[in-house]
């Protein structure tokens, strides 16, 4: 949708137009969510949601919300002889909405935001006549119970689905909202080339971090071994991470994790993280004792008590995880926990809704 809105927005002066997005998709697919078309009343079509296999069918679809003014939704799966879809086999679900004069200060406004950079979310409810919200960090205001949910895609730095899931009467008008960020996604910077940090890489993935995977041994850093990272780097993690700091590739939703078990990665890659002021998660694996002789360490480099304390090590939470796969688990439910400022406590002994928010 980035590409389209200068398009959108010459055209809503003067006409109305169908929006179509793609806000659902499983398995493989031309386009990602977010993807988007626009049909004008005067019979242009801007933009393309999968090189041709499902446009007649959405452009049909455009026609009658131009006609009638309400949103649709449409479903396309994988394509046989007699039905529109997609050969490559996966399954998408497309929004078609009705925009109009009414929606330039929203749309105008995401512009707006685009232009400076700012991180933002554009939040439209899936009903016949959509409710629309911009969203920015640390700014959410209360909005269809759904502000929490966007929020957390916001902070995530991804697209995604709220609402709508909810099993109890008291979330039953949260209606199924498409949540499109405009945000690079969170970053994920893994010190140590082993089998711990590969079924971490998989697992982070899945919540949608840019996993970085970093070591200065060569032979064991390659692409080929941790197939599911976005990077894979071979240097010496802390000089990696200096240069991303200096780079202005770093903010408070980067997580750091040294899994090397190696005083000569862990100690000055964590003296790096703990001199930076925007790392949001600083952990370390290994364990009580390894840490202790590692928290020796650094205070001998110069870190104070109060810098080693922000270190989650030994890492993860207590879930009795041995093998690689089940401690990236433990791992990833406490950087949740702590991004969420949780108690990480069982649901059972919990009080409340169970989607409660932390005051």
């Amino acid at each position: 949708m980035r590409d389209l809105l200068g398009q959108v927005l010459e055209v809503l002066p003067d006409q109305a137009l169908a929006l179509a997005r793609i806000v659902d998709r499983t398995g493989a697919g031309p386009r990602e969510t977010g993807a988007a078309m626009a049909v004008t009343e005067d019979g242009r079509v801007l933009g393309s949601l999968s090189g041709g296999c499902v446009e007649s069918a959405v452009l049909a679809a455009a026609h009658q919300v131009l006609l009638d003014g309400h949103a649709t939704l449409e479903r396309f799966a994988a394509a046989d002889e007699l039905t529109v879809g997609l050969p490559c086999g996966g399954e998408i679900e497309v929004f078609v909405e009705h925009l109009d004069r009414t929606d330039l200060p929203t749309l105008r406004a995401l512009h707006a935001a685009l232009d400076a950079r700012r991180p933002v979310a554009y939040a439209t409810t899936l009903e016949s006549a959509p409710d629309r919200k911009l969203l920015y960090p640390g700014t959410s205001s209360p909005w269809r119970g759904l502000d929490h949910d966007a929020a957390a895609l916001l902070t995530a730095g991804h697209n995604g689905l709220v609402g709508a899931q909810d099993c109890t009467p008291a979330q039953a008008d949260r209606p199924r909202t498409f949540v499109q960020v405009f945000r690079a996604p969170a970053r994920m910077i893994l010190a140590g080339a082993n089998d711990y940090t590969r079924a971490l890489t998989v697992a982070a993935m899945n919540l949608g971090y840019h996993v970085t995977v970093v070591d200065a041994r060569e032979t064991f850093t390659t692409p080929a071994r941790f197939p599911a990272a976005d990077e894979v780097v071979v240097d010496w993690p802390h000089r990696y991470l200096d240069a991303e700091q200096e780079a202005g590739r770093v903010d408070d939703r980067t997580v750091v994790c040294v899994l090397t078990h190696d005083p000569k990665f862990d100690v000055p890659l964590l003296a790096s993280a703990l001199r930076l002021p925007d790392v949001g998660f600083i952990g370390a694996l290994g364990s009580r004792r390894a840490h202790a002789e590692r928290t020796v360490r650094l205070r001998d480099a110069g870190l104070t008590a109060a810098e080693t304390a922000r270190i989650r090590s030994p890492l993860g939470l207590d879930l009795a995880a041995d093998t690689p796969e089940e401690t990236a688990v433990s791992i990833l439910a406490q950087i949740l926990a702590d991004r969420g400022n949780t108690t990480a406590q069982p649901l059972a002994n919990l009080d409340g809704p169970i989607h409660r928010r932390p005051n």
